[in-house]
């Protein structure tokens, strides 16, 4: 490394160096995201492909006057650098120390906490309209130029036409940055990716120009890798007033080598290259994940030849929840990546099961939450046999952006919703199978087991093969009675999912009864009324936010029935957290073992 990234402390550290130096910085920076890549991980390929875009903005722009607003913000590693964080990426003990996204609570140059898609748009606007009313009432701004970046793998989702439909018409000073690599997460996926091909085949000039058709201005970069090049447009741009869209044509993942490529994490249209996992995890075993998607793909797969209707689809993100490469490529009809439109791919879902189809939607917990209308309206309120397949629900140590605490909460207070929690790679599959078969004709959540599970069948305290069939005491309420997994005294230990390992540890230790509720959308009140004669205390433990979830309704039908019963929750506090350590959440909420059996214990003092 030489001085001049070190040394840069602030944007004007940027604007002070020569033309020169601007190559000589973006060689730096580049080398710099290719060590923090194999050494730490994390979005690199999107940032090395944005370095001279982000060199040129703040070379041409006054941030944080001027607001650059990322979209999903992944991307904005480079921008980090620029604005006084390099040390967090250059100096390996810092590594971590800033979060992969933008965060206020960092930086007066991050102007907000993002991590969802297709949002920068919507965003950006609002900060324009207030600069202008501002303008107009004769006061003074504390904004002037506003930027959106965004990629052309967000563009597909439908909250980015959203905001480019009402740019056009609010007008103003507004310069979104399209960033092309020809690449989302995997590939782009939609019609309007041949719009984006013909654009860039023409250098901007074709006819077919999809933002021209929305009434913006539009400018085009064809290598959007000359920080030169990048500087020019944007100089050309700054104080525009109308709003404009700047389309850069620039190389995901530029800068990686042998090593990387070795690895297969290439430069170019590689899947590999958007999330890069420290090349020293490489032959680790796979995350909860990978293995339980893998497994369930699998299953589903021996199914396509007998079954036409069953289809997965996925909202952009199949690498993480194992639907592998030659999974996609071996399913055909039978797999559909929408691109990054969680709402839309919930509500094709619900048309697919109308026609008779069994669509199984596979995503993240935290992606999930973005449907909550289309689970509420298209999908339950016409109960269709859509599958929806979570993965990452839980507590975890992830940032804030990404947690999948508030799943359990959010969905399994919807009408007509059956939110299954399977504590065995068995139940997993034969819930999914049941799912998706003749014998479910209503929507169903499926949350896949998580690392706490994995771990337990992996170290052979949980048994891998444990299951139960569909109870018929209800056909409207299948799997609504609890699993005994051990009869014991006094206590009685409920674990819904993720959380029956720890259920189990501390039910051995209190040799308590130990109750797997196998889903948490309705109450076995049968079950908790047999509890109450024979024990003193119930207690129950959930991987997600305890507010609203799942064991206060325990609580409340103890305490509405009438029946004598002491009842200890133990879950999430709601709140947002960001990169805690897991054991550290569990220190926080009370659930390490030792606190839990205090807090039992003194329960049965009483």
């Amino acid at each position: 490394m030489t001085d001049l990234l070190s040394n840069l402390l602030t944007p004007d550290d940027v604007k002070a160096l020569d033309t020169g130096q601007l190559e000589e910085l973006c060689g730096e920076i580049r080398t710099a995201l290719v060590r923090y890549g194999k050494e730490y991980g994390g979005h690199v390929g999107s940032n090395l492909g944005l370095v001279e875009a982000c060199v040129a903005l703040h070379v041409v722009f006054s941030s944080p006057l001027d607001k650059i607003v990322f979209d999903v913000s992944h991307q904005s590693y480079v921008h980090k650098m620029l604005t006084g964080r390099a040390r967090a990426f250059t100096q390996a003990e810092l590594f971590g120390t800033a979060t992969g996204f933008t965060n206020p609570a960092e930086s007066e140059h991050d102007h907000f906490v993002l991590g969802h898609t297709g949002t920068a748009i919507s965003l950006a606007c609002g900060l324009a309209k207030m600069r202008d009313m501002v303008r107009a009432t004769g006061g003074e701004p504390t904004t002037d130029n506003v930027i959106a970046v965004i990629g052309d793998g967000a563009l597909s989702s439908g909250e980015a036409f959203e905001g480019l439909n009402n740019l056009a018409e609010q007008g103003g000073n507004l310069i979104v940055i399209l960033n092309d690599n020809e690449m989302s997460i995997t590939g782009n996926h939609g019609g309007m990716y041949g719009t984006l091909a013909r654009m860039r085949a023409s250098g901007g000039d074709c006819p077919d120009n999809l933002f021209r058709a929305f009434g913006l201005d539009y400018r085009y970069v064809e290598d959007g890798n000359d920080v030169h090049a990048m500087v020019r447009a944007l100089a050309a741009l700054k104080g525009t007033d109308r709003p404009v869209v700047l389309h850069i044509h620039t190389t995901k993942g530029l800068g990686l080598d042998d090593e990387d490529a070795a690895h297969g994490i290439r430069a170019g249209h590689c899947e590999a290259n958007h999330w890069q996992d420290p090349l020293s995890e490489e032959g680790r075993p796979l995350g909860a994940r990978k293995h339980y998607g893998r497994l369930a793909m699998d299953s589903l797969a021996a199914r396509f030849a007998q079954e036409p209707g069953l289809v997965v689809i996925s909202p952009a993100t199949p690498g993480s929840n194992g639907i592998t490469p030659e999974f996609r490529a071996a399913a055909g009809a039978h797999y559909v990546d929408t691109g990054i439109t969680e709402e839309h791919a919930v509500a094709f879902a619900s048309g697919l099961a109308r026609a008779g189809g069994r669509p199984v939607v596979a995503t993240s917990a935290t992606f999930f939450q973005r449907t909550i209308d289309q689970v509420q309206q298209e999908v339950c309120l016409n109960d269709t046999p859509v599958t929806l397949l979570s993965f990452g629900g839980g507590m975890s140590d992830a940032d804030n952006t990404h947690s999948g605490v508030f799943d359990l909460a959010l969905f399994s207070n919807i009408p007509g919703l059956l939110c299954l929690a399977p504590t065995s790679r068995r139940m997993f599959l034969d819930m999914l199978a049941w799912a998706t078969g003749p014998d479910n004709t209503h929507p169903v959540f499926l949350r896949v087991p998580g690392a706490a599970i994995l771990a337990g069948e992996r170290d052979g305290s949980l048994d891998p093969d444990v299951t139960v069939s569909p109870q018929a005491t209800d056909a409207d309420a299948p799997w609504l009675g609890y699993r005994m997994a051990h009869e014991g005294k006094d206590v009685a230990v409920l674990g819904l999912g993720d959380a029956f390992p720890m259920a189990l540890g501390l039910a051995r230790e209190l040799d308590a009864t130990l109750l797997d509720p196998l889903q948490c959308s309705a109450l076995d009140e049968a079950t908790l009324r047999a509890l109450a004669g024979r024990h003193h205390v119930v207690v129950t433990l959930e991987d997600g936010q305890l507010e609203g979830g799942w064991g206060e309704k325990v609580t409340a039908f103890y305490a509405n029935a009438g029946l004598n019963m002491r009842v200890l929750n133990f879950g999430a506090a709601k709140e947002f957290t960001d990169r805690v350590p897991l054991a550290e959440l569990h220190e926080r909420y009370g659930m390490t073992r030792g606190l839990m059996l205090a807090r039992v214990r003194g329960a049965l003092a009483r």
